[in-house]
């Protein structure tokens, strides 16, 4: 699974056989489960997704965002030289 460059170092030869032991999971938009993590063994997982919670996920955490939303938000920059005045 290794190249030779690598499985040959001595760092190598101390670590456990199994370096990466997976963990495949289903995670909603919120963080929560639908399909807890399998380790050490292959498995097909499967959860139920409920189509109608998107539109409620989005008000807690929309991925594209509303700063991409011209229509909503405008960056003006105001380029006059300006001094700060003392007193």
């Amino acid at each position: 699974m290794y190249p030779d460059e690598i499985t040959e170092s001595d760092k190598f030869a101390i670590l456990p056989d199994e370096l990466t032991r997976g963990g495949s999971c289903i995670v909603d938009s919120l963080g929560d489960y639908l399909a807890e993590p399998v380790f050490g063994k292959e498995k097909i997982i499967y959860a139920d997704l409920d189509l109608d919670k998107i539109a409620e996920r989005n008000f807690d955490f929309y991925v594209v965002g509303h700063y991409s939303r011209p229509d909503v938000f405008q960056l003006k920059v105001n380029e006059k030289s300006r001094r700060m005045r003392k007193g």
